[in-house]
């Protein structure tokens, strides 16, 4: 631990919000520290949650793509994997992107300290309860954690949070899965790939609530294809676990229970703030039913000099966010006045097919009774999908009537997380459908199927 305890800015949580707010800080020449309560940087998305997901249905995808090429002429009769080797990788990604964090703290000269930081008052914190230090500012970015279901015990044996989703030894035959969000739909295409048979039980009516509801449709339909069974509009009332197996009792809406049987129950209902511990009680800072920190518009709490950025506060949980606030606050205490453009954050599902989406969706538009135009192009009539195989899905533009603005672009296809930052930088510039219509776009690649959809709008498509 550091023997200094003076700075102008310390950081609390070192996950894609904090370590950037940290860098971002010492860049702008303030003296500044990050404490983290793990011994490594990169929080819950490095270490149990963005990162490792990525790698595993990275890697299952490509033993499930090959298992498929035969229309390619590729004939793999011995194909196989070793789940042990696969889950090796996946720590050795997050090793290096761990060392990777460290070195940029060293690099930009932010002082690291391992350890639980808790307020003492406005100026001061302690960590671990025992070393005190002061700062002019405090950020605080310590994240979330899972939800649970009151009724049902996480042993991380049997009934498994996402980190122990992540984290087991073995495929097993069978996975119940409580919540068919992004993290439920994406750890069942992992594991669905993988051989294992996988249901989600989900209490909606339909799978990862927000989404675009055509998006949404299509996505259950590929899955399903895929071999996951979904039981929506289901609520899970318990579940018990004998001897190696997991016993659920179910109800979907007025019908009778019924029972269901896994080798594994994965519970991916959500997140929640994670605040406890930080001493907010001795400064004052309340937070409200759900455990959010509530901030102005510039991320400051009750204490102009005290900031909360990330999971912590309302909005989406997306790590590409928290970075983003980091950085805004960090400007803002050297000074500067920026902004976090909320309506042109993407937000990207990894499974296959990928789900991309911007902005807002058609039935918010209806409920706000605004009048637009909408726009679709089948990924199956672009060149470069259908050179591919990779002609599942769709994009669809939903444009302001009086003035053509793109107000939400929605992506469901291949590799879609790769184009949706074009949508997002329209709606941030308020461009229009226009300025998608006259760009040139390489061809044939997918970020084609925009420009068609953009025509689309105006029904003027031009290969449909």
């Amino acid at each position: 631990m550091s023997t200094e305890s003076n700075f102008d800015v310390i950081v609390i949580g070192g996950g894609p919000g904090g370590y950037v707010a940290a860098i971002r800080a010492a860049q702008l020449g303030l003296h500044t520290a990050l404490i983290e309560k793990t011994a490594n940087p990169g929080g819950t998305c490095l270490s149990v949650g963005c990162i490792p997901s990525k790698f595993l249905l990275h890697a299952s995808e490509m033993y499930w793509h090959v298992q498929h090429a035969i229309p390619f002429g590729v004939h793999a009769p011995s194909l196989g994997y070793n789940f042990s080797e696969m889950m090796k990788g996946k720590e050795k990604v997050i090793e290096n992107f761990q060392k990777g964090i460290f070195s940029l703290l060293k690099k930009n000269k932010v002082t690291w300290i391992h350890g639980t930081g808790s307020f003492q008052d406005v100026h001061s914190i302690t960590v671990d309860k025992k070393k005190k230090l002061t700062a002019k500012y405090f950020i605080i970015a310590t994240g979330s954690v899972s939800t649970t279901i009151p009724s049902i015990h996480i042993d991380e044996k049997h009934i498994l949070s996402s980190t122990g989703g992540l984290s087991l030894r073995s495929v097993p035959e069978t996975l119940g899965i409580i919540g068919a969000g992004v993290i439920g739909v994406e750890l069942g295409s992992v594991y669905a790939r993988l051989g294992a048979k996988v249901h989600c039980i989900e209490y909606m009516d339909r799978i990862c609530p927000g989404l675009d509801r055509d998006v949404a449709a299509s996505l259950q339909k590929e899955l399903t294809s895929q071999g996951i069974q979904f039981h929506l509009s289901t609520q899970v009332m318990e579940a018990k676990t004998h001897k190696s197996k997991v016993t659920i009792s179910a109800r979907q809406k007025e019908k009778d229970r019924k029972e269901m049987e896994f080798d594994r129950l994965l519970v991916v209902v959500g997140r929640k703030p994670n605040t406890a511990g930080l001493g907010l009680e001795n400064v004052h800072i309340p937070v409200d039913k759900k455990g959010y920190i509530s901030v102005n518009n510039c991320f400051q709490t009750t204490h102009p000099n005290i900031y909360a950025i990330g999971d912590v506060i309302p909005g989406p949980m997306l790590a590409h966010k928290a970075s983003e606030e980091g950085v805004v606050v960090a400007e803002n205490i050297a000074g500067k006045n920026t902004y976090v453009d909320y309506p042109s954050i993407p937000n990207v599902i990894y499974t296959y097919p990928e789900v991309a989406t911007v902005g807002v969706t058609e039935e918010e538009l209806k409920e706000q009774n605004i009048e637009y135009l909408s726009g679709k192009f089948p990924f199956m009539a672009n060149s470069r999908a259908g050179c591919t195989g990779m002609g599942t899905g769709f994009v669809k533009l939903l444009v302001a009537k009086k003035g053509d603005y793109l107000l939400g672009m929605h992506l469901i296809g291949p590799h879609v997380g790769e184009l949706i930052s074009l949508g997002g930088l329209i709606i941030r510039k308020r461009l229009t459908v226009h300025d998608l219509i006259d760009n040139t776009y390489p061809h044939p690649t997918l970020s084609e199927a925009i420009k068609e959809a953009a025509l689309n709008v105006f029904k003027r498509s031009l290969h449909i």
